[in-house]
């Protein structure tokens, strides 16, 4: 069988579509729960319907992972991200959930995720050059 190695810039969405089913479908049979992950988001709407502020990430085998937060620069430090925090892991657990994970980098805020009981489980170096990219978790 000939077999070709190819680097694509620009790959045909179907192409993505097949690698990540595949790895679906083998995680399915590898494991005894279903490889399947629910979207979950949190917003903060001002009263012309505007997002302010947000929290997006999934929920998925037990776990939150929250991928991004973001609150508008004139909302910051008057509790609007702990509150999207505490929404959003109030959610995963009446989805089942008792652990939630993500990433912040250095030139973000990482206190505020100790705060909230998120304790660091890996680090990387030089993540953007010359920052870190902290990956923390938490039982919710």
């Amino acid at each position: 069988m000939a077999l070709a190695i190819a680097v694509e810039d620009n790959p045909d969405p179907k192409d993505i579509r097949a690698v990540i089913s595949n790895l679906l479908d083998y995680n399915n049979n590898s494991q005894n729960s279903e490889d399947v992950a629910y979207p979950l988001s949190v917003l903060i709407r001002d009263a012309e319907g505007e997002i302010v502020g947000g929290l997006v990430g999934k929920t998925h085998w037990k776990w939150l992972f929250v991928s991004h937060l973001w609150v508008a620069e004139a909302l910051r430090g008057q509790g609007y991200g702990r509150k999207l925090m505490l929404q959003a892991e109030q959610t995963a657990k009446e989805r089942g959930c008792d652990r939630s994970y993500l990433d912040t980098f250095s030139f973000q805020d990482l206190g505020f995720y100790e705060r909230l009981g998120y304790q660091i489980f890996g680090v990387l170096e030089d993540f953007p050059p010359g920052h870190q990219r902290y990956f923390l978790q938490k039982k919710i």
